[in-house]
C-alpha cells in the first residue's frame, strides 16, 4: 500500500501530469477513490447518526488535500459543498470535534426550507463524498485560556461550543488549571437538544437547559441576570455565545468580555425601489435589470450558480470581483465605487449599473 508521502510524490510527478493530459491527475484518481486527489479538498462521510428529530451528525474523514492545507481551531467553520439535483451548493458548518482531531464531526440542524440541511438529514449516508472549501471564523478560544468560562448556545449553535468544551476537557482545564466551566443551552425541547448524554457525563462542567417550546428545563424564559447567576454565581471571566441574534444581544447586555457568533442571517434592509441599473455577469455573457435583491439572488435567478456558503456575509465564499459600477453592502452600509474591487455578493445590492466577473 502506498504511504501518503510516496503517493503524493508519484501523483505529483511531471511524468504523471504529462500522461494524464489536460484533465490532470485528479480527474483519473477520483474514478478509483473520490477523495484520492491532490488539488481538491474532499471528505468521505464515515458515520451518520440521527439522534434527534431535527438533526443529523456526520463524521467526515478529510483527504490530504484538506489536512495538509488547513488546521481547524475549535469554534471555526468549514465550507461543505455537495451536489443536489445537478447543482453544487455550499454551506458553512462548525465542527463539534475536539481541536486537532483527524476527523470532522458536523451536527447539522434541519431548518424549515433549508435545502442543504434537509438533503443531508434525509439522504446522507456512509461513503458519500463532499467537497471541503476552506476554514474560517474568529469565534475561537484565546491562546491564554480564561479561568472561569461560560458558554451559551441556542439550537444548532451548540456545535462550535461543543468543540470548545471538548477541547477544554481534553486539556483538563478544570482539574489541572483550576478552571470553572458552565454551559447554558437553549433548545425547542429536550428531544431536540443535541449531545445531552455526553454533556451529562462531562465531569467538571455545569450544564443548564432552557426549552423554549415546552416551558420546562432548568431555566425558564430568556437569558438574563437570573440565568447568569444560576449558571455561574461567581461570574465568568469570559463568555462564548453562539445562536440567534436575539440570544447574542441578551448575553451581551448582561455580560462583559463576550465572544460571539450568530448563525442566523441578519435582517437586511433591501431597497424598496430597485436602482433599475443593468447587472452584467461578464464571464457568463448574461445581463439582467436590477430588481433590488442581492447580487447573489439575482445571479441565481438568471440561471447562474455562483459558489456561496453562509449567505449572510460571514464566510466570504461568494466574494467576486466587481470590475465596474457601484454596490452597497446591506450589513455595513459601505458603498463600493472603485473598479476592480472584491465584494460579497450575498449581502451586496447594485446602485446603478454593475459589471461582475462571474
Amino acid at each position: 500500500m502506498f504511504t501518503q508521502t510516496l503517493k503524493k510524490r508519484v501523483l505529483g510527478s511531471d511524468l504523471v501530469d504529462l500522461l494524464t493530459g489536460p484533465h490532470g491527475v485528479d480527474r483519473y484518481t477520483e474514478l478509483v477513490a473520490p477523495t484520492w486527489t491532490l488539488g481538491e479538498a474532499r471528505a468521505k462521510i464515515v458515520d451518520v447518526r440521527r439522534t434527534t428529530p431535527r438533526s443529523v451528525t456526520l463524521t467526515l474523514a478529510p483527504n490530504a488535500a484538506f489536512t495538509d492545507r488547513y488546521t481547524v481551531r475549535a469554534g471555526q467553520f468549514v465550507n461543505v459543498t455537495l451536489e443536489i439535483d445537478g447543482r453544487m451548493h455550499s454551506r458553512c458548518y462548525s465542527p463539534a470535534n475536539v481541536e486537532g482531531g483527524t476527523e470532522l464531526e458536523l451536527t447539522i440542524g434541519v431548518h424549515d426550507g433549508g435545502l442543504v440541511s434537509t438533503h443531508l438529514y434525509e439522504r446522507a449516508r456512509r461513503g458519500m463524498v463532499v467537497g471541503l472549501d476552506g476554514v474560517g471564523g474568529d469565534f475561537v478560544l484565546p491562546v491564554q485560556r480564561p479561568r472561569r468560562i461560560l458558554f451559551v448556545s441556542g439550537g444548532s449553535g451548540i456545535t462550535p461550543v461543543m468543540a470548545m468544551l471538548r477541547t477544554l476537557v481534553a486539556e483538563r482545564h478544570v482539574r489541572y488549571r483550576g478552571g470553572e466551566i458552565a454551559f447554558v443551552h437553549y433548545a425547542r425541547s429536550a428531544a431536540e437538544a443535541c449531545y445531552r448524554d455526553e454533556l451529562a457525563a462531562m465531569r467538571g462542567v455545569r450544564v443548564l437547559y432552557g426549552f423554549t417550546r415546552s416551558g420546562s428545563g432548568d431555566l425558564v424564559g430568556r437569558f438574563g441576570a437570573d440565568h447568569l447567576a444560576a449558571a455561574m454565581p461567581s461570574g465568568p471571566d469570559a463568555v462564548f455565545v453562539c445562536g440567534p441574534a436575539s440570544l447574542v444581544e441578551a448575553v451581551r447586555e448582561h455580560c462583559e468580555n463576550v465572544y460571539h457568533e450568530s448563525f442566523v442571517p441578519p435582517v437586511l434592509d433591501v431597497p424598496e425601489d430597485p436602482s433599475g441599473g443593468r447587472i452584467t455577469f461578464a464571464e457568463s455573457a448574461v445581463d439582467v435589470v436590477d430588481d433590488g435583491r442581492s447580487l447573489l439572488e439575482q445571479a441565481e435567478s438568471a440561471g447562474l450558480a455562483p459558489q456561496n456558503g453562509c449567505r449572510m456575509g460571514i464566510c466570504h465564499t461568494c466574494t467576486r470581483r466587481k470590475t465596474s459600477g457601484t454596490v452597497r453592502n446591506l450589513i455595513t452600509g459601505a458603498v463600493s465605487t472603485a473598479p476592480d474591487e472584491d465584494v460579497q455578493i450575498c449581502v451586496s445590492v447594485p446602485v446603478g449599473d454593475v459589471d461582475l466577473a462571474l
